[in-house]
């Protein structure tokens, strides 16, 4: 790519954001945020004494990645300010009052003045860019002005333009970097391919650690333990419309499992096409409604129709404590609990029997298999996985199983329901691999103390 059609593909970006913005929530809060961006940087930030560390990601799954090493380095540099930044609406709103920065921000979209007034705003000492997102103006500026930049959790595939001849560009951004962190050894041979061996180390993937560390802090969830009580549980995490029409007919007809259902999204639209799927649901909310007021597990009744379904009002089902203290005794005690909030979903999986993760029947492909693998649980997923280096893996290992039908997806969960061997062994497969993968943090944090890259 030449560096106008750079121009041009930003032109457009932009163009079609503000096109689609009018209908596209996600598109007008990627506007909103950049209004007086600068303006509240300069308001923002003040004097810093300390050394500062610019974090980047992408949205929220590299976040999370990047979030071990940035919890590390605040324990070994307390001193140091940590500026962290977006690209996306859904990682910046969800994240944007995280704790452990000193500050967050949207970054703006790519351009020379853009880079340097940025740059000079936040003046860091170092930058942490979490597994991809390159833009080459700010890359550019960062090795201008010979500021340390390290890309963290990065994977490289054949197919990308780095490797393909009208990838000049590219190729440049990645020259960039001072020194690459990448998750698997092929990614490291495309690298030494580009003449770029000398800067890349194969640490490992950062979301391993995260993961590890949040079952090694696990809270209880009560309202999730009383649902589950001690039925079998299926756990579906980051589901998509494709991925609910795989599991409805299997809840509806399996009335002895508790299933538990968190959407990717979770708009009213959304949440009404999930209940539509399910004959027995009730919303986490409900739930925790019923719960705090106990006065009504005496009196408590519930709206039916003419076939004895729970009514929804509102889009939301009219269970009240009644029927969550009683079991309803009427027997139409809701099997399936639809989270709807964000947040919540690393520790569900803990709950599960068996685990179920969305994306694989999309485009995008699969979430994130570690988080429910940590536990030591059976993950099941979509076919697309060819892009996620982990699913593969947890595949290979016996603790990934993929299925490509609903019907597959019942015999599955049948055969690991009815042959608890089957089961144990999936999930110590599970769990042993994501263990076995921990320290891609200890690699990154090593090299920027032998470097001395935040020692004056």
């Amino acid at each position: 790519m030449s560096i106008i059609l750079y121009h041009v593909f930003l032109w457009f970006y932009q163009l079609g954001i503000r096109a689609i913005a009018p209908w596209n929530r996600k598109a007008r809060l990627w506007l909103d945020g950049r209004r007086g961006l600068f303006e509240r940087m300069s308001a923002e930030l003040g004097e810093k004494t300390g050394p500062v560390i610019w974090v980047h990601c992408s949205s929220l799954g590299e976040f999370e990645q990047g979030l071990p090493v940035m919890e590390t380095l605040r324990q070994q540099y307390p001193g140091c300010t940590i500026i962290l930044s977006f690209f996306s609406p859904s990682g910046y709103e969800t994240r944007k009052d995280y704790k452990g920065a000193d500050h967050v921000f949207y970054l703006p979209l790519d351009s020379p003045k853009h880079a340097r007034r940025f740059i000079d705003l936040i003046k860091p000492d170092l930058v942490l860019w979490v597994k991809y997102d390159y833009w080459y103006y700010f890359l550019a500026e960062l090795k201008k002005r010979s500021i340390p930049v390290l890309l963290i959790s990065g994977v490289f595939r054949s197919d990308q333009p780095f490797f393909k001849w009208y990838g000049r560009l590219h190729r440049y951004m990645l020259d960039c970097f001072t020194h690459l962190f990448v998750q698997t050894e092929a990614s490291r041979e495309l690298l030494e391919g580009l003449r770029l061996g000398s800067r890349v180390s194969v640490s490992g993937d950062t979301r391993f650690d995260r993961v590890i560390t949040i079952a090694e802090r696990f809270e209880e969830l009560p309202l999730i333990a009383a649902f589950c009580k001690s039925h079998p549980v299926i756990v579906a995490g980051s589901t998509w419309e494709e991925d609910e029409e795989e599991l409805d007919h299997y809840a509806n007809t399996h009335r002895e499992i508790r299933f538990i259902i968190a959407p990717h999204e979770i708009g009213e639209d959304r949440l009404l096409e999930v209940e539509k799927l399910f004959h027995y649901p009730i919303r986490y909310s409900a739930l925790a409604a019923a719960s705090v007021h106990p006065a009504s597990a005496q009196t408590g009744t519930v709206a039916q129709d003419t076939a004895g379904a729970p009514v929804r009002q509102g889009g939301r089902s009219t269970f009240t404590g009644a029927q969550q203290a009683s079991g309803w005794a009427d027997g139409r005690e809701p099997n399936v609990l639809i989270i709807d909030n964000i947040g919540m979903l690393s520790r569900l999986y803990r709950y599960a029997t068996i685990t179920y993760v969305g994306g694989g029947f999309g485009n995008d492909g699969v979430h994130n298999v570690l988080e429910a693998a940590v536990y030591g649980k059976p993950v099941v997923f979509g076919p697309v996985i060819d892009k996620y280096i982990e699913a593969v893996e947890l595949t290979e290992s016996g603790g990934g199983l993929i299925i490509d039908s609903a019907l597959e997806a019942e015999k599955v969960f049948d055969r690991l329901l009815q042959h608890p061997d089957e089961l144990k062994t999936s999930s110590e497969a599970s769990r042993n691999y994501v263990l076995s993968r921990r320290g891609a943090t200890d690699k990154i944090i090593l090299y920027i103390q032998e470097k001395r890259l935040l020692t004056n």
